[in-house]
């Protein structure tokens, strides 16, 4: 383990704001685009350019419906999503900690 777990970094979960979309949706399973926004103190814009590399990645699915009238866009983290993010916190967890010298 140790550097060599450095290539086992997904680039797509690694950036600050998707890794707080997926360590949220890791624990609550799906949330509404609202929810997320404010939990992770984003923009409106830059939550949905990095919810959109997520989705294309299959990271996460995205719904959008309507609830008395307003649109509503949820988003939910799928098996594989949970399975990347997993891989990601074991390749991180050797970065800083895992190997022997």
């Amino acid at each position: 383990m140790g550097v060599a777990d450095l290539g086992r970094i997904d680039d797509v979960i690694h950036g600050r704001m998707r890794l707080g979309i997926m360590v949220y949706l890791a624990d609550a399973e799906t949330a509404d685009f609202t929810e997320l926004k404010t939990a992770l103190e984003a923009t409106q814009g830059n939550l949905s350019v990095h919810l959109k590399k997520l989705e294309e990645a299959g990271f996460v699915t995205i719904t959008k419906s309507f609830h008395n009238n307003k649109s509503l866009t949820r988003v939910a983290i799928t098996g594989k999503g949970r399975l990347a993010f997993g891989a990601y916190l074991e390749a991180l967890a050797g970065l800083i900690g895992g190997g022997s010298r």
